[in-house]
């Protein structure tokens, strides 16, 4: 099977009002690392949403960091920014069921760099990524993402965009 799929995407870009190095701290506060070996001793998957909610306690973990400026060390892109990998597996398997494809957008990617503006956080919107999965159950949760991704905004100090309004939790 080929397919082509095509889809709407918005890329949000939130100013934030802390130096880099101060947004970087938050997120990563806000954001804990996942504690995958927390999650190996749970024996049930109500113990691993159990574990989920703790760990999570806005609702996203961080399963990958890198730091992007050692990577172009000798160019002449000296931009601070970090990327990660930031999501729920408890969440992202009430999509995987319906479509194992979905893997393909959760973990979120997300990028918080130092802009000549100041610090930016970036991320494509949720909802309209799962929406392309074109299943009701899919996109009801890209729609729960949103509301987990407007109150990280708010908790980042961000403005939360036009977007997103309305979905906040």
């Amino acid at each position: 099977m080929s397919t082509t799929v095509e889809h709407p995407n918005r890329r949000l870009l939130i100013s934030l009002p802390d130096d880099y190095e101060q947004a970087r701290t938050r997120y990563e506060a806000l954001v804990p690392a996942v504690d995958m070996a927390a999650f190996a001793a749970t024996s049930t998957w109500d113990e691993v949403l159990a574990e989920a909610k703790a760990q999570a306690p806005h609702g996203f973990l961080r399963y990958f960091r890198i730091d992007i400026a050692p990577t172009m060390l000798g160019s002449a892109a000296t931009w601070p920014a970090t990327q990660y990998l930031m999501g729920n597996h408890t969440i992202a398997e009430r999509m995987y069921r319906h479509d194992p494809g979905i893997m393909l957008h959760a973990p979120l990617r997300t990028l918080l760099y130092e802009s000549p503006d100041g610090t930016v956080f970036a991320v494509d919107q949720p909802s309209l990524l799962f929406a392309s999965y074109d299943k009701p159950e899919i996109a009801s949760v890209g729609m729960e993402l949103d509301a987990l991704l407007a109150t990280l905004i708010g908790l980042l100090g961000g403005d939360v965009p036009e977007a997103l309004q309305g979905h906040q939790a």
